[in-house]
């Protein structure tokens, strides 16, 4: 989306909110929360197809899981993907972890791969990774930009102590700072933003700036390894750096020249190591 056309379409919202509020925060959120890419294709489906496939529900909204089981596995591994993805992402690391004698459980995100909903957030993410550890009990959660973020709140808000280790790759840690990044990218006005923050309260209990991931690390008690790399364009560095600063049982590994993405072999030897302490 070209910067003139999303400079165009908030200012529209703009207008719209002095004869219309609530049509335009809802608009608003929609445009905020739905992921436009991510479904699963027909290529993608092909490596996919190879595990054993299940569809869990929270609420009324399927969750797909994906499921790979070794002989003796040594623990299970919860992989949570970040936005506009799905559990293919996973691919490269999931083979070598089963090599590794792990069992593997995938999951696809809120309006993303084969779930279900319409639109995402890392609130509604976190509960349908409750589902899925309450499904099949993981022992290690690993999770990729606002799949980590997803991860830290689940831990925080359900206290799950079953999970004994977990790995962020990327991830965001203030929910607030999200949210000013879209308003600002849109050129929201007051009424927009602040409508956008009540939303959140209102369905969520607490205002975006109450949604930090690294506040929320301080209470848990997994051992924490968080991979980040120093030129990431999509979550700056800092973010890690204040994750790290919170999660006091937690471990900070810089890369550079990764992005955002985080695959290259390193980073999954350093994840096999992490998990084989």
């Amino acid at each position: 989306m070209s910067q003139l056309l999303i400079k165009s379409i908030g200012t529209g919202l703009n207008s719209l909110s002095y004869v219309a509020p609530k049509a335009s925060i809802k608009k608003a959120l929609k445009l905020f929360s739905t992921p436009r890419k991510g479904r699963v294709s027909k290529n993608q489906n092909e490596f996919l197809s190879t595990s054993e496939e299940k569809t869990i529900f929270y609420n009324s909204f399927p969750i797909q899981t994906y499921h790979w089981e070794t002989k003796n596995p040594k623990g299970t591994i919860l992989l949570a993907h970040g936005w506009e993805s799905n559990s293919f992402r996973w691919k490269k690391l999931s083979k070598q972890l089963i090599e590794q004698n792990y069992n593997i459980i995938a999951i696809d995100a809120p309006a993303h791969g084969k779930s279900g909903d319409k639109t995402f957030t890392a609130i509604q993410y976190a509960a349908f990774l409750n589902e899925v550890c309450n499904t099949y009990n993981p022992n290690h959660i690993i999770g990729h930009s606002v799949g980590g973020m997803a991860s830290i709140f689940f831990l925080h808000d359900y206290q799950n102590t079953s999970i004994e280790k977990l790995i962020t790759l990327g991830a965001p840690s203030e929910f607030d700072q999200i949210f000013l990044n879209y308003t600002n990218m849109m050129g929201y006005n007051k009424t927009i933003s602040k409508g956008l923050d009540n939303y959140i309260f209102d369905n969520f209990g607490k205002f975006p700036s109450e949604f930090s991931s690294a506040k929320f690390s301080e209470k848990i008690s997994a051992k924490g390894l968080i991979i980040h790399d120093i030129k990431d364009k999509i979550i700056p560095f800092k973010e890690a750096e204040l994750i790290h600063k919170h999660y006091k049982n937690s471990t900070l590994l810089k890369t550079e020249g990764f992005g955002h993405g985080l695959k290259d072999q390193s980073v999954n030897d350093a994840i096999i190591k992490f998990l084989n302490q």
